[in-house]
C-alpha cells in the first residue's frame, strides 16, 4: 500500500495530468524533490484521459514489464524518442538531467515519468505522432496560407558561394543554374585579370518566378588556388564567412535591431573539383577541412564531360573515400535528418556526391527542341539531360528541395556554433574584467 503522502501526490498528478495508472509502493518517492523545483511543469492537456497522456501511458506500460510502476533510468530517453520522434542531442541531455533529478536506485516512477514528459513537451517543438481529435472544423489550417502570404510579400534570400580554381566554369554553371546572367563576371563590361591574392566579390540580384521574389547573392573567390604558393589561401574565405556571422550577431543583439535582419550569411558553398580522374588534391582537402564547420559544402566535379562514364564513377568513388578518410563534413550527409523521409532523400543525394556537372548558358537546337547544351563535333551534351551529367540533380537539390534546409542548417548549426562561441568569449572577458576590478 502507498503511504498517505504518496497517494496524495499521485492523486494530484492524476488531476493535473489527466491520466490514470496504478503506482505501487514508493510510486512518488521524488515528491519532496519536485516540490522544491522553481518552475512548475506545464499541463499537457486539460481534457480527461487525453490522447497525449494515453500515448505516454502505453509507452510506460510497455517498458514496465514487471507491472511494478517503475522503469529503468536508462530506458527513459528511448521512451521519450519513441513518443516524440527524433530530438536533438541537447534535448536528450535535458531529458537525462530531468531523469537524474528524479531517479531513485536506478528507476523512475510513473508520476515522475509523466512530469519528465510534461517538461520535455514544454521545451521542444518535436511532437511526434501526438494528436488530439477535434469535434468540428476550427480554421487554424489556414495558418499555412497566412505564413505563405506574409513570406511572399517580404521575399526570400539565398546566398551562394562558389570556390575553385580559374577556368573551371564557375560563372557559367551559376548562370545555368538560375537561367540568367547572375555571376559577377557576367556583369562586368571587361574581363578582369586573375588577382595575385584571393579576392572575395559578391553581387546581388532580385529575381522573380511566378510571383516569388528571391534576393540572390553570388559570392565568387577569384585567385583561389591559382598561385604557385597556395598556403592558407582559404583564410580570406573563412574570414569572410565569419564576418557575415559577426554582422548578423551584431544586429541580433542590438537594442534597436531591425524588424527583419538582412541575411548575408553564406548558405551554401559549391566547391569545384578539377576533373583529373585521380583523387582530391591536398588543396581540396585542406579547404574543405577548414570550411566544413562554418558553411554547408557541396562538392562538384567541374566539366564532367571531359571524363568517360567509367572514369567519372571511379573518380567519384575515390573522392568519397577521401572525404570519409579525412573526416570532412559535406552537405547533406554530415547533418542529422529530422525524419525518415528526409533521411531517404539525403541518402539519394549522398549517392550522387560529388555531382558531375556540365554548365552552359548557350541554347542549342536538338531536333525540334531548343535547350541548354554544349555543341561538340560528335554531338550535343545536354546540360539538363540526366543521362549526360548530374546538373539537374544538383539544381533540384539547391533550389527545389533543399534551399530552405540549407538556410536552416546555416542558422541552426553553423551560425549557432559561432554565436555560442562568441557569446562565451564575451562572457569570459566580462568575468575576467569583473574579477580584476574586484581585486
Amino acid at each position: 500500500m502507498s503511504t498517505d503522502s504518496e497517494a496524495s501526490t499521485s492523486r494530484g498528478l492524476r488531476k493535473s495530468l489527466s491520466v490514470s495508472y496504478s503506482v505501487t509502493s514508493g510510486g512518488s518517492r521524488a515528491s519532496a524533490r519536485r516540490s522544491s523545483m522553481a518552475t512548475p511543469a506545464p499541463v499537457l492537456s486539460s481534457s480527461g484521459d487525453g490522447p497525449s497522456e494515453q500515448t505516454f501511458v502505453r509507452a510506460f506500460q510497455e517498458a514496465d514489464t514487471n507491472d511494478a510502476g517503475l522503469v529503468a533510468v536508462t530506458s527513459v530517453p528511448s521512451l521519450v524518442k519513441q513518443v516524440l520522434g527524433p530530438i536533438s542531442n541537447h534535448e536528450l541531455q535535458e531529458v537525462q538531467s530531468r531523469v537524474d533529478l528524479r531517479a531513485h536506485k536506478g528507476e523512475v516512477t510513473f508520476p515522475d515519468f509523466m512530469e519528465i514528459m510534461t517538461e520535455t513537451m514544454g521545451s521542444t517543438t518535436q511532437w511526434g505522432q501526438l494528436k488530439t481529435p477535434l469535434n468540428g472544423y476550427v480554421g487554424f489550417d489556414s495558418i499555412q496560407s497566412q505564413i505563405t502570404q506574409k513570406a511572399l510579400k517580404r521575399g526570400f534570400e539565398f546566398n551562394l558561394m562558389v570556390v575553385g580554381e580559374s577556368g573551371m566554369g564557375k560563372s557559367t554553371l551559376v548562370n545555368t543554374l538560375f537561367k540568367a546572367r547572375v555571376s559577377r563576371s557576367s556583369c562586368m563590361q571587361t574581363p578582369t585579370p586573375i588577382p595575385t591574392t584571393v579576392d572575395i566579390n559578391a553581387v546581388s540580384h532580385v529575381i522573380e518566378e511566378k510571383g516569388v521574389r528571391l534576393k540572390l547573392t553570388i559570392t565568387d573567390t577569384p585567385g583561389f588556388g591559382d598561385q604557385i604558393n597556395n598556403k592558407d589561401c582559404w583564410t580570406p574565405i573563412t574570414d569572410y564567412v565569419n564576418e557575415q556571422f559577426e554582422l548578423y550577431l551584431a544586429e541580433e543583439v542590438s537594442i534597436n535591431r531591425k524588424r527583419f535582419i538582412p541575411d548575408s550569411r553564406v548558405h551554401c558553398c559549391l566547391y569545384f573539383i578539377q576533373p583529373s580522374g585521380h583523387a582530391l588534391k591536398p588543396l581540396d582537402i585542406e579547404f574543405m577541412r577548414h570550411l566544413h564547420d562554418c558553411v554547408n559544402i557541396v562538392p562538384v566535379i567541374a566539366k564532367a564531360d571531359t571524363l568517360t562514364i567509367e572514369e567519372r564513377e571511379s573518380f567519384k568513388k575515390r573522392i568519397r573515400e577521401d572525404i570519409t578518410t579525412h573526416g570532412i563534413r559535406i552537405y547533406p550527409r554530415g547533418y542529422d535528418p529530422e525524419d525518415d523521409a528526409e533521411q531517404t532523400l539525403a541518402d539519394q543525394i549522398d549517392a550522387l556526391i560529388p555531382f558531375g556537372v556540365v554548365g552552359s548558358d548557350k541554347v542549342v537546337k536538338v531536333g525540334n527542341k531548343e535547350l541548354y547544351g554544349r555543341q561538340t563535333r560528335w554531338g550535343v551534351i545536354e546540360v539538363e539531360n540526366k543521362e549526360h551529367c548530374e546538373f539537374s540533380q544538383l539544381r533540384d537539390m539547391l533550389i527545389k528541395t533543399h534551399m530552405q534546409d540549407l538556410k536552416e542548417k546555416t542558422d541552426k548549426v553553423h551560425y549557432e556554433t559561432f554565436r555560442r562561441q562568441r557569446l562565451q568569449q564575451h562572457h569570459e572577458q566580462a568575468s575576467k574584467l569583473t574579477g580584476e576590478s574586484n581585486i
